[in-house]
Formats: structure tokens, C-alpha cells, sequence
């Protein structure tokens, strides 16, 4: 005779029965969890902003001063507090608020499985990105497929730094957005002006945060990414407005280089960008929005020139965030 458990229209009830026990107690836990967690804000004393100046023609504009900069938040034009261009050194107009020196550079390799056939080109053209980095800059060699790998951690020994690549190894699926939420999260507790450089064939399969998440993230935390996608652009275009949009709204850029020629130049590109970028930090002025503030940047000619300014567009005053949260944003 067989047991009444063993009947269809039994086992069916008794497993939609053991799945809404094992749902509902998912949840209670995570809300358990949230619950206790604890909540701090951001109380933010000092914005700073990496920014990049090209003229009409696309060529990085040098030499620019304080008086030359114009900025404003929410509309509200701010007193800049120190500012500098590259690796000189900061000028403080107000206080010391900004410190001088070269830029901390983290370097995101895709090591995935879809990286086979360019992996040698692709190692060859970033160890010759960081071999013709700023001698003032720090540099970090970082590898991702599935899981994020820290071939070399950031460091101002650049050879150091390019003999990571050669202990990096291929991996599986891809988790693009995954491994660039966590470089962030290192590339902010780095002092001083930061980047993210990303080299990857994408695309993303293995991520369990949005993209949008991460953008947020970065451009709260000041750190332009700029991204060299080897894929064909207009076989995954999902992937490549995600791109697009994460990078313009933390003032970096997004390269499409299918040839290894092409990724040596716009390597070349984003080399020249980092060197040639400005910062300025400012403390805001009293302003009652608590959501996004704008950031707008003007700099101011006379004549016909045309500037073109690219930097993050704003940030999130009050985060949830961990007790080490960097004040300055």
C-alpha cells in the first residue's frame, strides 16, 4: 500500500507547504538582520572633485588656476578651499584641505574565460599603462572572473606592480560589476585623487549587484572610472549603455577597443587623462537638500574658447554607511 505522503496531490501541498516556511524565514531573518544593523551617517565637511578639461579639438587643456574655476552646488556658487593639477602640489586658498601628490590608480583585469584568446596582448598593453604612469602615482593590479583577485596591492614600486600580471590566472564566468563595487570600496580608503581603470570582454554573468548600485557608489565616493570594453558595442548594448552611464556620471570614460592595437591607444587615452586631471575641494555652504546635490563645474574664458569639462555629477549627502566612512565626498 502506498503512503499517503507518497500521493502527488499530497507531496505538492507538503512542498509549496515547506517552501513558504523556508521563504518566510528568509525574510524574517533578513529583517532580523537589517533591523540590528546599525545606522550611521555621513556628515559630509569637505567635497572633492576629480575633474579633466579638454578644448575644442579633444586635446587636455594645462595651466588652468583657482580663478580660472568656477563651481557650483545645487547652483550655488562655492569658495574653493585648494585645488590642483596632476601631481603638483595642492594650492590651499582656504586651509590645508587637500592633499597633493600623484594619483592612486586601480587597475580591474577581466581574466575570464572570454579574455583567452587576447590574455597575452591584453597583459602586454597594461603593464606598458603602468610602466608610462606618473612616477608619483601608486598603482594596483587587480583580477577578476567569477571572484576578485589582488594580484598586487596598490603601491608606488611600479615594477612591483607589473610583475602581479604575472601571476594572474584565467578564470570562469564574469562578475564585472561585482569586482567594481569592491574596488571601489578599496579605492576609497586610498588618500588623495583616485581612479579606476577596467579591462574587460565582459559580458557580466556572474554579478548580483546593479550596475546603477555601483555608479551610485562611485560617484558618491569621488573616483572617476574609465572602462575598455573589447566587446562588440552593438552585440550586447544593454551592457554597454550600463557602461556608458557608469562611467559619464563618475566623469570617466568608456573606450570600445576590439583590437589590441585599439586598447593601446585608449589605454594611452585614459593615461593621459589621469595626468592631466584637476581637483578642487571646497566645504559646502548651508544647504537644506538632503538628496542629490548637483555639481557643475565652469571655467572661465575669454574669447571664443570652448572648454569641454567632465567630472562626476554630484553626490548623496547622508549615506548609510559604516562608522569608517571618509567624511570627505
Amino acid at each position: 500500500m502506498r503512503h499517503p505522503a507518497n500521493h502527488p496531490a499530497i507531496r505538492t501541498a507538503l512542498l509549496a507547504a515547506l517552501l513558504a516556511v523556508m521563504v518566510c524565514g528568509s525574510i524574517s531573518a533578513l529583517k532580523a538582520q537589517s533591523d540590528r544593523r546599525p545606522v550611521y551617517r555621513v556628515n559630509v565637511e569637505m567635497v572633492v572633485v576629480t575633474f579633466s578639461v579638454r578644448d575644442g579639438k579633444g586635446k587636455p587643456v594645462s595651466g588652468l588656476k583657482p580663478d580660472d574655476l568656477r563651481v557650483f552646488e545645487d547652483g550655488v556658487l562655492q569658495k574653493i578651499a585648494s585645488f590642483a593639477e596632476g601631481s603638483k602640489p595642492a594650492v590651499q586658498l582656504l586651509d590645508r584641505g587637500l592633499e597633493s601628490g600623484g594619483a592612486s590608480v586601480f587597475v580591474l583585469f577581466d581574466t575570464s574565460n572570454r579574455m583567452y584568446e587576447t590574455f597575452p596582448y591584453a597583459c602586454d598593453a597594461i603593464a606598458d599603462f603602468v610602466r608610462r604612469l606618473d612616477p608619483a602615482d601608486s598603482v594596483a593590479i587587480y583580477t577578476f572572473s567569477r571572484n576578485l583577485s589582488r594580484a598586487a596591492p596598490l603601491t608606488n614600486d611600479h615594477t612591483l606592480a607589473r610583475d602581479g600580471l604575472s601571476r594572474v590566472v584565467a578564470g570562469d564566468d564574469t562578475a564585472l560589476f561585482n569586482s567594481i563595487l569592491l574596488t571601489v570600496r578599496d579605492a576609497a580608503k586610498a588618500p588623495g585623487r583616485k581612479a579606476i581603470v577596467v579591462f574587460s570582454n565582459g559580458p557580466d554573468n556572474a554579478s548580483v549587484v546593479a550596475p546603477s548600485d555601483v555608479g551610485r557608489v562611485a560617484e558618491n565616493e569621488g573616483i572617476p572610472i574609465y572602462v575598455i570594453s573589447t566587446r562588440d558595442a552593438a552585440k550586447d548594448p544593454l551592457l554597454t549603455g550600463a557602461l556608458e552611464t557608469l562611467t559619464a556620471r563618475t566623469g570617466g570614460t568608456l573606450h570600445q577597443a576590439r583590437t589590441w592595437q585599439q586598447q593601446a591607444k585608449a589605454l594611452g587615452t585614459v593615461r593621459e587623462d589621469i595626468g592631466a586631471a584637476y581637483t578642487v575641494a571646497y566645504y559646502p555652504s548651508p544647504n537644506a537638500n538632503q538628496d542629490f546635490r548637483t555639481i557643475k563645474l565652469d571655467v572661465v574664458t575669454t574669447g571664443r574658447t570652448a572648454y569641454h569639462v567632465r567630472a562626476r555629477a554630484g553626490y548623496q549627502p547622508n549615506q548609510h554607511a559604516s562608522p569608517e566612512s571618509n567624511p570627505k565626498k
